[in-house]
């Protein structure tokens, strides 16, 4: 039997739900009535945008972590860069006197820690123990 790397079926379910749960969020935001688009206050709309889209990147990372492929592991470092650039961009904004809510910091802090983990755990070895060659099987 396979052995099955727990940690990162974990995040992988995290990652899903988290992605979900983004998706439903922005959404609402997005394309919600006016209460809806009042209850964000002063949301930056590049990170509104970028988180709601990169939502479905978490399901389908989330997805491919579940079912160990290779491309998972490498959506997973794009998300985190992406994420990152997102990041040092609200950063930019936020200095140059844009408008913005406190919660967006902590949502984007924890957006960066999470696939900084993700990462950190599939690049550990992303796809599990090395298989012994056929020729070496008893």
């Amino acid at each position: 039997m396979q052995n099955r790397r727990w940690d990162i079926l974990i995040a992988a379910v995290v990652v899903s739900l988290f992605g979900v749960l983004t998706v439903l969020s922005g959404g609402r935001a997005l394309f919600g009535g006016s209460e809806a688009r009042a209850a964000v206050g002063d949301a930056v709309p590049f990170v509104l945008w970028f988180n709601f889209l990169a939502g479905f990147a978490y399901v389908t990372a989330g997805i491919g972590l579940m079912l160990r492929t290779n491309w998972a592991a490498k959506l997973s470092i794009a998300i985190l860069v992406a994420t990152v650039l997102v990041m040092i961009a609200f950063g930019v904004h936020v200095l140059l006197g844009g408008a913005y809510e406190m919660r967006t910091v902590w949502a984007m802090s924890l957006r960066t820690v999470v696939w900084g983990v993700v990462v950190g755990l599939v690049i550990r070895n992303p796809d599990g123990p090395t298989p012994e060659p056929l020729d070496e099987r008893p």
